[in-house]
């Protein structure tokens, strides 16, 4: 499919997107907040631990601001960073890179890249940069991988080629394991932490054989790992008691994570994960911990029936800082530290997919105190965000968009 002109399409799509509704003339004040806006019904009775761990009250943008459609013929793209020169390196899921311009002109497909399985949640995943990219050209990326006795969720490291049309000397350096032939919640985000290490999250599977090793200190599935450039165990990990407990755990308990995003505050990692009927969760990791998957969840079984025991909270596992039941599906996430729109500072902004729009999740003390929906009228699904080195957010989606968010 050939390129669109990035020109016609910024001037045939460029949409405004703070409005007031008809019922609400009136401009909200930057933390003003307004109804909650999730208005369907939630599928359980379930309680909240705390105060606003759900349906906290709206929040609403006084800045001005628009989105611009840069592109539309990205082939469902799953993941987006910024190269330091300010043009942005998309993966997508059937195998292969794309560089964008910020006006939406693509590159041709970056080949180098082991081949990946494609097939229902698979594909080429998450991806993060080298901190010492402008000088090294070294990249980062999670793939789902077929091997003997079905699936890995794998991560790859390589070089982008000095005309960037490949990707050199690609090598997997960590699979968590064990295998499986589903190919379903590989998890598959990346980023580096403040200490250089790298972060990834896996995904327990999906099938009842597999998910209680989210629990399993022993099993790669359902974790996140912090692990060093070469795969190996990342120095000051947690210790996890238990038989043949993996040195590269980070957190355990976790369903399908597909978000990693750093506190610029706190330079905390924070987390978004798939729940199953009811229960998407956001996490504030905390080495060490249990995030309770399958044993605690905010949400049921897709045939109705209870999760486990159907409990929410047990001592010893961790609580989400908020919670969405239904579901919105978040994926990826990234907080923003730009200025461009003061209301936005500090605050974190998740892909959601089932829900089709960009959560923005006002946070204050590591408490959610505000939500906002952006983009809600676009109708996409709404996979990976970004902020550029221009302080502007830029977004993909599985319909093969690339947008960019920023003050009109």
């Amino acid at each position: 499919m050939k390129n669109i002109n990035p020109i016609a399409i910024v001037s045939s799509v460029l949409i405004t997107l703070f409005s007031c509704s008809n019922d609400d003339k009136v401009d909200v004040n930057p933390g003003t907040t307004t109804n909650p806006v999730e208005t369907e019904s939630p599928n359980t009775a379930y309680k909240p631990a705390f105060e606003g761990q759900t349906r906290i009250s709206g929040v609403q943008t006084n800045t001005q601001y628009q989105g611009v459609v840069l592109a539309t013929t990205l082939t469902s793209p799953w993941g987006i960073k910024s190269l330091p020169d300010g043009r942005l390196l998309i993966t997508e899921k059937t195998g292969t890179m794309r560089i964008a311009t910020t006006t939406g002109v693509l590159s041709a497909p970056i080949t180098g890249i082991p081949a990946v399985n494609s097939a229902g949640q698979g594909g080429l995943l998450g991806l993060t940069i080298d901190p010492d990219f402008a000088t090294n050209r070294m990249i980062y990326w999670v793939f789902a991988e077929a091997t003997t006795g079905g699936n890995n969720t794998a991560v790859a490291k390589g070089k982008l080629s000095a005309d960037e049309k490949t990707i050199e000397g690609a090598t997997i350096i960590y699979r968590a394991k064990p295998a499986n032939p589903s190919t379903l919640h590989y998890g598959g985000r990346i980023l580096f932490d403040k200490s250089g290490f790298l972060v990834v999250s896996t995904g327990e599977r999906s099938v009842l054989e597999t998910r209680p090793l989210a629990q399993s200190v022993s099993s790669g599935l359902g974790k996140v790992v912090r692990i060093t450039k070469e795969g190996q165990p990342a120095t000051g990990n947690p210790t996890f008691t238990g038989a043949g407990a993996l040195p590269e755990l980070y957190t355990i308990g976790h369903r399908n994570p597909q978000g990693l995003a750093l506190n610029p505050v706190t330079n905390e990692i924070w987390l978004s994960e798939h729940g199953p009927r009811g229960g998407d969760e956001i996490n504030r990791l905390k080495a060490g911990s249990n995030y309770g998957w399958p044993t605690i969840t905010y949400g049921i079984e897709y045939s109705g029936e209870k999760v486990g025991t159907g409990i929410t909270q047990q001592d010893g596992l961790e609580q989400p800082v908020y919670y969405w039941d239904p579901v919105v599906s978040p994926s990826g996430m990234t907080f923003y530290t730009g200025n461009r729109v003061p209301e936005w500072q500090n605050n974190l902004f998740i892909g959601s997919l089932s829900a089709t729009h960009l959560i923005r999740l006002a946070i204050k003390d590591n408490k959610v105190i505000g939500e906002e929906r952006l983009l809600a009228s676009e109708g996409q699904r709404f996979r990976d965000v970004t902020q550029g080195t221009d302080g502007a957010l830029y977004a993909v989606t599985d319909g093969g968009r690339l947008y960019k968010i920023d003050k009109k």
